[in-house]
């Protein structure tokens, strides 16, 4: 933005502030400085209207209106009660959680609105420090779908978008949902709705959106059920099958670290010359886990039980020789 426009906006919110009654465009045309400098009458109109655009793209709360039945054209001004911020007093624990919130986004969507947060805050002479701490945390919000179901769920409008089941070969389905929010789990982010076609309360993986994300409807169409707890419904469609056994697994040192991270160890063991760690795991899906272990090759074998060892073997030759797999 150019340094006279800024100038210009400023003045208008100013001028906006500064009445009680709704000032016409004529009027402010001929007080804010900078539209004086307009060549024309439309040149006017349309600086204006990018302007009133800008200001409630920033939040500024800009009303329409007229002074009397008898004004012939609209008229504006800014509320200074829904423009103010109120008096804020937040504990210093409390200002860290603030810029710990707002450090927390990398996305271009979200990282704007936090940004402007802390400013607003700041002007309201609260101190909030974005350096207090030691970690770096970030919330990623870069899948395509992520800001159209946002602004569906803020707008109070159903969606329509195409889902994969399970990994990447799975079936694509159409949803018609009614989005009431997108929450993070497990460092995925979650559509959770109403499903149409299911007539039932679902959630949707964002990543597995495939294509535009469609916004159908009136906004204000989709209610968010009372008393709802959006985390505890992805939590229900996302929670891990039951332990149905557990398996020892050998791993070379300094190897398989996610695997370590969900072992127990049992001890070091060597293992045809190498050295290792024995580790115990807890079993829910078999197959999955198989498909897993496979793909640490060499520094990764099963020593027990048997079947999971065979279904390891299995995956490695199905890699090996992929048309005769199928």
């Amino acid at each position: 933005m150019s340094s006279s426009r800024a100038e210009r906006l400023v003045n208008l919110v100013l001028c906006l502030l500064s009445t009680r009654q709704f000032l016409t465009a004529e009027r402010i045309r001929s007080i804010v400085p900078g539209y004086a400098d307009a060549p024309g009458d439309d040149a006017f109109f349309r600086m204006f209207e990018r302007d009133k655009a800008e200001l409630r793209e920033l939040g500024v709360p800009l009303e329409t209106g007229r002074r009397s039945g008898f004004d012939t054209a609209d008229g504006y001004r800014i509320a200074r009660q829904d423009y103010e911020l109120g008096e804020i007093d937040l504990e210093p624990d409390e200002a860290a959680a603030v810029a710990l919130a707002a450090r927390l986004w990398d996305s271009p969507q979200l990282a704007g609105a936090a940004r402007g947060a802390l400013v607003k805050l700041r002007a309201a002479g609260v101190e909030v420090d974005e350096d207090s701490g030691r970690i770096q945390p970030r919330v990623r919000a870069g899948d395509p779908a992520f800001a159209p179901l946002l602004a569906a769920v803020q707008a109070g409008r159903a969606v329509t978008f195409d889902h994969r089941r399970g990994g990447p070969g799975g079936e694509v389905v159409r949803r018609h949902v009614e989005p009431w929010g997108v929450v993070s789990w497990r460092g995925r982010w979650y559509l959770v709705g109403h499903d149409r076609d299911r007539d039932d309360r679902r959630s949707f993986r964002v990543s597995r959106i495939v294509g535009p994300v469609t916004a159908t409807g009136p906004a204000g169409a989709v209610r968010v059920p009372e008393g709802v707890d959006l985390a505890a419904a992805v939590r229900r469609g996302t929670d891990l099958p039951p332990v149905t056994g557990v398996a020892r697994v050998w791993a070379a040192a300094g190897r398989a670290q996610g695997l370590r991270r969900m072992a127990r160890v049992l001890g070091p063991r060597t293992r045809g010359g190498r050295a290792g760690d024995e580790l115990e795991i807890d079993l829910r899906d078999p197959a999955t886990v198989a498909r897993w272990l496979a793909g640490h090759g060499p520094d990764v074998a099963v020593l027990d039980p048997p079947e999971l060892a065979a279904r390891v073997r299995a995956a490695w030759a199905a890699a090996a020789d992929p048309v005769g797999a199928t």
